[in-house]
């Protein structure tokens, strides 16, 4: 799955809490939130009362992309058998999140019905 793709796919299922993702897909749309995030941190050396409009811009953007972000996680748990509690783990700073990228990093599991072996 290529950047593009991933990013197009994370949008198109921006509350679909079902079904399964692929790694690149996670990665992907982490590495395209970080890249958003940085580049609207920028806006930083633009002063606003107390704050800046970078900061202002970096807010928002964590609001709009948390709910698929919260998905396509939940998505890739299940994709490696794992339930939707585990992105709880999220909450425990620091190794909370060196958990989550471990779980994250699995190899997916084979869906039920289907084979893994080559015909």
């Amino acid at each position: 799955m290529s950047f593009g793709t991933a990013i197009r796919t994370v949008l198109r299922r921006y509350a679909d809490f079902s079904g399964r993702a692929e790694r690149p897909e996670l990665w992907w749309w982490l590495l395209f939130v970080i890249l958003v995030a940085g580049a609207l941190d920028l806006f930083s050396i633009i002063p606003l009362g107390t704050g800046s409009v970078g900061t202002i811009l970096v807010g928002l953007w964590g609001i709009a992309i948390l709910l698929p972000t919260l998905a396509v996680g939940v998505r890739r748990l299940r994709d490696t058998g794992r339930g939707w509690p585990h992105l709880l783990w999220a909450l425990v700073p620091i190794a909370g999140l060196v958990v989550l990228g471990v779980l994250w990093a699995q190899p997916g599991t084979a869906a039920r019905g289907v084979s893994t072996q080559p015909a």
